[in-house]
């Protein structure tokens, strides 16, 4: 194992891929010259050249398109959305082209193609460029959602995704890429779907993705320190499909529940996990499941604002307090 930030993760994935399939190639707005806006693809155009690591005008719906078309024809695309909140343009290319080609040609075609960058708030960028839009995309049959929140997982996710014969939607965490952590030496992957435990306990179970397992992590400590209540902190990465085998075992064991997001709570990820749960497993429930989310608002510009607006340990210190009846 050694430390690496996650921005470097990423790079890892990427040149690994490209260096093993030559169908692999990137695309996206500074993704070449400038070494990428977060600098997730620095030095991959001199290992690959322009004609693998391409810059784009900004005109996200044209590349997208560009991305598609290349994947149909048997290329395996990765197009670098500089922010998501610019992807919102390519979503006719996304959701009713890549995400329908294998189900109206009968399965004679597939899209793989995979459509990364950040997500979420980035800290005082105003509501148009710090909104977390994975609920847009999990919503789609056809498309699989995955939303790292370590660097070990940003690499084994990407790669996975990268192989994949169908359309991912990959969303980074605009405030994660120089978060550093542990990530094996040798090659591995992360399935698609699969969530994983990381912190075990048996008194309630949080299940969150992406910068806000951080958060729950913070959270579970001061819980366990401050009143013996050991929280399990259940990490989706994948959000669809979600881990429901995992979720279940998890539920069955701790009967509380406390689902926390950074997206608005109105038809969120948050929302059918938390239905979900109620209808699936209510049966082995102790406690109403407990949602955290940001608040139902435009993100507030005000540097002070934005932290009350989002997600935070204390709110969700005060859901799983409620859920342990405390």
């Amino acid at each position: 194992m050694r430390e690496i930030a996650f921005r470097e993760a990423l790079n890892e994935a990427l040149a690994e891929e490209m260096k093993r399939d030559e169908d692999v190639f990137l695309m996206g707005e500074e993704v070449a010259e400038y070494n990428g806006a977060y600098k997730v693809s620095k030095g991959l155009l001199d290992q690959f050249g322009p004609r693998r690591v391409i810059d784009t005008p900004i005109v996200e719906a044209g590349f997208a398109g560009l991305g598609v078309g290349a994947a149909l024809a048997g290329l395996r695309p990765v197009i670098e959305m500089m922010t998501f909140n610019f992807a919102i343009l390519a979503l006719d290319q996304v959701v009713n082209h890549a995400a329908k080609a294998r189900y109206m040609s009968d399965g004679q075609l597939s899209c793989p193609l995979v459509i990364r960058g950040a997500g979420g708030a980035g800290g005082s960028l105003a509501a148009q460029h710090s909104q977390s839009l994975e609920a847009h995309y999990a919503h789609i049959p056809g498309l699989k959602v995955m939303m790292p929140s370590t660097p070990r997982d940003a690499k084994g996710m990407l790669k996975t995704a990268i192989r994949d014969p169908d359309p991912v939607i990959f969303i980074e965490s605009e405030v994660l890429y120089g978060f550093k952590g542990p990530v094996p030496e040798e090659e591995y992957l992360i399935p698609v779907g699969k969530g994983e435990i990381k912190r075990e306990g048996a008194d309630c179970t949080v299940i969150s993705w992406s910068r806000t397992i951080h958060l729950c992590l913070a959270a579970a400590e001061q819980m366990a320190e401050e009143h013996g209540i050991e929280v399990e902190v259940l990490d989706l990465r994948t959000l669809r499909p979600i881990d429901k085998a995992l979720v279940a075992e998890s539920v069955k064991k701790t009967n509380r529940v406390v689902v926390a997001e950074e997206g608005w709570p109105w038809a969120s990820v948050g929302a059918s996990v938390a239905e979900s749960i109620s209808r699936e497993l209510f049966d082995w429930l102790d406690a109403p499941v407990a949602r955290v989310h940001q608040r139902d608002i435009p993100m507030p510009y005000a540097y002070n604002l934005e932290p009350e607006s989002l997600p935070s340990e204390e709110k969700i210190i005060e859901a799983i307090r409620k859920v342990c009846y405390l």
